[in-house]
């Protein structure tokens, strides 16, 4: 790749007078040596899988096997049609699509990991959202990947995509990010604005620490994906509307490495610390492990 950081991303795409999809479909075909057609439509299946997750959740039963978690995407969706909601239409169906994705996760559906699966859900809930509010067909979305691509490219080269290293900032951080500053382009704002939105997503989930209860990618996983589609459209907004981040997107990535690398095992996806250890969270992990039996004696 030509670039290692968000600035020299944007540099580059000035330079050339082309957005971060366009430029990253270009970096793709040198990298790899592959027809950019072939690149593109490799990102179009992956399209697929989200667009399905997405009806899944929302069509099939999605209880996990642990039992903790399931329907809630279809519980919000049915919210949103009984009438209006607090954070208004757009914000509510992005939660349900999102919570939808992560839920046909947990009950072992296919997904694409977006940077990872236990974030999985942010970039489908606001794409396809998007999507069907503003009538964008397919090739405009893939190109939208693309851009959350070169994103989160940035991030997993200078900080962290995993919650065992640097805590759910690096999973839900990053994904919010990558579709804060997708969603940018997809409404035609320029690769700055996107830029700027990445760093406006990521101050907000710094420290945010990884605690899945009983080590399930669950609780509170789940829900993060909901209210991280909403922190997503938000920061997307702020920097359509001119709203720039006045520590430079590259430096808040540097800072969640700084934050990631601090942070203490218990609160990096070890289940020792945070949600996971709370009364009800232990009393959660204690039932599900009674329900497992204990293995044989090989002896």
């Amino acid at each position: 790749m030509r670039f290692s950081h968000l600035h020299e991303l944007g540099a580059l795409c000035a330079e050339e007078s082309t957005t971060i999809g366009h430029l990253m479909i270009k970096e793709q075909v040198q990298e790899t040596n592959t027809p950019e057609e072939e690149i593109f439509r490799q990102m179009a299946d992956y399209y697929e899988v989200m667009k399905e997750a997405v009806h899944r959740g929302q069509t099939q039963d999605t209880v996990s096997r642990s039992g903790l978690t399931g329907g809630d995407g279809k519980r919000l969706a049915e919210y949103l049609r009984a009438g209006e909601t607090c954070s208004g239409d757009a914000s509510a169906l992005a939660m349900a699509y999102a919570l939808s994705v992560s839920e046909v996760n947990a009950s072992m559906g296919r997904i694409v990991a977006t940077p990872t699966a236990g974030s999985c859900g942010v970039i489908p809930g606001v794409f396809i959202s998007a999507q069907e509010r503003f009538g964008w067909d397919d090739e405009h979305m893939v190109r939208g990947l693309f851009t959350a691509g070169a994103i989160g490219y940035v991030i997993a080269n200078n900080s962290f995509i995993s919650g065992a290293e640097g805590g759910c900032q690096a999973e839900i951080g990053s994904a919010i990010g990558m579709a804060a500053g997708a969603m940018v382009e997809l409404r035609g704002g320029t690769p700055e604005q996107a830029i700027h939105a990445v760093g406006l997503a990521l101050k907000n989930t710094l420290g945010l620490i990884c605690d899945p209860v009983a080590g399930l990618v669950e609780i509170p996983c789940i829900v993060r994906n909901g209210l991280g589609a909403v922190t997503a459209l938000a920061a997307a907004d702020m920097a359509l509307a001119g709203v720039r981040s006045a520590i430079p997107s590259d430096e808040v990535i540097d800072v969640m490495l700084e934050v990631g690398s601090a942070m203490p095992s218990k609160h990096r996806e070890t289940a020792k610390g945070g949600l996971a250890q709370t009364p009800t969270g232990k009393r959660l992990t204690e039932s599900l492990t009674r329900n497992i039996p204990a293995k044989k004696d090989k002896s």
